[in-house]
Formats: C-alpha cells, structure tokens, sequence
C-alpha cells in the first residue's frame, strides 16, 4: 500500500494505491485518513476494492461509520468505481445524495474525482 500526493489548483490530493482491500473496518479508514493528512492532503481518493463488500451493504452500516468520520474531520473523499453492479436502491439514493452534497464523492474515475472536488 502506498500514497500518491498530487497537486491540482493549488490543492493536495491524496490517493490510496493498492490491489487489495485496505479498508476491512473503521481503524483502517482512519489511519489512512491520518497518513493522508500527515501528508498534506484535504482530499483522500481511494477505489471501490480497497473497501469489504460490507459496505457496499448499508445494512451493515460500515458506510455510514466510516463516512462520519471522515465528515468529522472534515478530509473530502472520493471513491472511484463501477457501482452499476450494486442493484439496490438504497445504495444508488446514498450515492446520489452523497454526490450532491460534494463532500464525499462515488466517482468513475480518478480524472473526473479530482476535477470535481478542487473546483
């Protein structure tokens, strides 16, 4: 696992670079938000696989837990992915509020993350 920081308008954004998931509970959440902003960054960019399945089901409520703290420490985050294949409408309805709101983002790609949170 590793840490890219990129620079864009003025503004550090961090991105979690792996091929596993790195997010398997909320201790994990937090320390890569820590390592991110030790870095400098107010912007954290992670995939869809670097997080369980767990939460991707909001049952479970690992989204929510790990979205407020990011919320509470006030760091934007972006996660990059293929929801498409996520059929329940409980999760679209929270990805489409969540990306009204601009605070934290369900993105296609990194390109379209960074332009849209560092306007």
């Amino acid at each position: 696992m590793e840490i890219n920081i990129y620079q864009l308008n003025q503004t550090s954004i961090a991105e979690l670079i792996s091929d596993s998931a790195e997010i398997k509970e909320l201790q994990d959440a937090i320390d890569i938000m820590a390592n991110a902003r030790y870095l400098g960054a107010g912007i954290l960019i992670i995939h869809e696989h670097h997080l369980i399945p767990d939460f991707f089901d909001l049952s479970t409520r690992f989204a929510g837990e790990i979205l407020q703290k990011f919320s509470n420490y006030r760091m934007q985050l972006a996660i990059v992915g293929d929801f498409s294949k996520y059929s329940g409408k409980s999760l679209r309805d929270f990805i489409y509020e969540s990306n009204k709101t601009g605070s934290i983002l369900f993105m296609p790609s990194v390109k379209e993350a960074m332009e849209k949170l560092t306007k």
